[in-house]
């Protein structure tokens, strides 16, 4: 790689420092707010350390005539999150007093919006670690869903390019420049942010949990301000607000900006969000009555509890309301099946997304249609999109490899010494970056402070693999990458 190229990354490496080391302000005033000082010392040298790396690699100045090449934004996309995440976790370690290994996880988790921890005794917490908790998770849902609009579509991963274009063309009227998508997914962002934090004060919530979970939820992060996550919270509103912007941290971000320009419809008519809330409807109301057979709960308490429950495993979003492990050995299979969904692709929601699934059974379909009549032109269409080669090849790509990288983690996590639950689960909520995974020990009410440190790596490493979707760090870690 060029020496130019490596200064103009170093500069926008040295920025996004920056704008992390400003960001550990905010614990800074919340520990001002509620007159605490007992992790102030910590963010004070974390953030002058941030601070300080970013300003020496800024301050050499950018390149005039230096150029990023698609290949090196595979680069720029890995070290950034890389880099990103391991100044990030300063002020954990620093403040909690916990070995690196378990601040970088703890870091990771919350960057890709995970949710995963490490860490007990969250309701006595203080209150600048969990705002710093929460502000990763915001942090790290907006950067994916920038990076999912405008990178991943010109590297050819993701499915963004399915979502270009529509039969109305609002994508050429609502996208004329990149900066004016940026400025109008940010806005909607601190919207959904502000919006979020004044449901749940209204539906019970201190102002404090409020706005955690308002910036946890919009991720679809998971990080809550208490070790029992939403259960601690009995009123039936807390419930339905998480489920509310679980779903609109789940959708695609481009279409919101459509809707505000003026295309009301742009939402409904889009495939891939019908399928997706449709899908979520109806896995409430079959798996809901199921509980209502099997249990002790009215059909209405029945119904908010899966609600919750599948809206947090299908959005990636891993806030839990109770074990849903204790409902029987189908609770848990289905639970295991739905970490693979995911939400919208250019949403926050991690996971395989919907849209795949709905790729390949138009594929199927028109298979099955090629074998009854062998001589018919089956036309194959997505949201108003021709299926060309180059969206099979990169569909078939990504699930292949999604699945080896979650048998091949789960293989390394039970050559560690973990039980082949843990290891399988726990390489799948990893990768799909869902956040519990099932048994006793990552269970929904369990933790991951238990798991060794090459455990924790290995998870950290299936955390980014699978925030980037893949194939953006593998290509990275290829010889041919690295030659002129």
């Amino acid at each position: 790689m060029a020496l130019p190229t490596l200064r103009i990354i170093g500069f926008i490496l040295g920025i996004f420092l920056i704008t992390l080391a400003i960001g550990m302000a905010v614990p800074m005033l919340t520990l001002l707010a509620f007159e605490r000082a007992d992790d102030l010392q910590a963010f004070i040298w974390a953030s002058a350390i941030t601070g300080g790396c970013g300003v020496a690699l800024v301050a050499p100045g950018r390149p005039a005539n230096a150029k990023l090449r698609p290949r090196d934004m595979y680069f720029l996309t890995t070290a950034s999150w890389l880099v990103v995440c391991c100044f990030a976790a300063l002020p954990m370690m620093l403040s909690q007093h916990i070995s690196y290994t378990d601040a970088f996880f703890e870091t990771m988790s919350g960057i890709t919006t995970t949710g995963s921890t490490i860490l007990t005794g969250l309701d006595h917490a203080s209150p600048a670690l969990l705002i710093w908790r929460s502000l990763l998770h915001w942090l790290g849902g907006i950067g994916f869903i920038g990076m999912a609009v405008a990178i991943l579509p010109l590297l050819r991963v993701g499915g963004m390019r399915l979502f270009q274009t529509e039969s109305s063309d609002w994508s050429e009227k609502v996208m004329p420049r990149s900066h004016m998508v940026a400025k109008y997914i940010l806005g909607i962002y601190v919207a959904f942010t502000l919006l979020g934090f004044l449901a749940f004060w209204w539906a019970g919530m201190t102002p404090f949990e409020a706005i955690n979970h308002s910036m946890s939820m919009i991720s679809t992060g998971g990080f809550s301000t208490s070790d029992s996550s939403l259960a601690n919270w009995s009123q039936p509103a807390v419930h339905w607000v998480a489920v509310l912007f679980m779903i609109l941290g789940s959708l695609p971000f481009t279409l919101y900006v459509a809707f505000l320009r003026g295309h009301r419809k742009a939402l409904l008519r889009d495939q891939q969000v019908r399928g997706f809330l449709g899908f979520l409807l109806a896995t409430w109301l079959v798996f809901g009555t199921w509980l209502w057979f099997n249990s002790d709960h009215d059909w209405l308490d029945a119904f908010r509890i899966v609600a919750v429950n599948v809206t947090s495993v299908v959005t990636t979003t891993g806030v839990a309301l109770g074990d849903y492990t204790l409902w029987g050995s189908f609770s848990i299979l289905l639970f295991f099946y739905l970490t693979f969904i995911g939400g919208c692709s250019g949403s926050t929601a991690g996971g395989l997304k919907i849209f795949r699934f709905q790729v390949a059974y138009v594929m199927l379909k028109a298979n099955m249609q090629q074998m009854i009549h062998p001589r018919a032109v089956i036309k194959q269409q997505y949201n108003n999109h021709a299926i060309d080669d180059d969206i099979v090849r990169s569909l078939i790509t990504f699930s292949f490899f999604f699945t080896i990288t979650i048998g091949v983690i789960a293989l390394g996590l039970a050559l560690i010494g973990l039980d082949w639950v843990t290891a399988l689960t726990g390489a799948a909520t990893a990768v799909c970056n869902v956040g519990p995974g099932l048994g006793p020990i990552i269970g929904p009410v369990g933790n991951f402070s238990p798991l060794p440190d090459a455990a924790k790596w290995l998870l950290s490493l299936g955390m980014l693999l699978g925030r980037l979707e893949i194939i953006t760090v593998l290509v990275v870690l290829t010889p041919a990458f690295w030659r002129h």
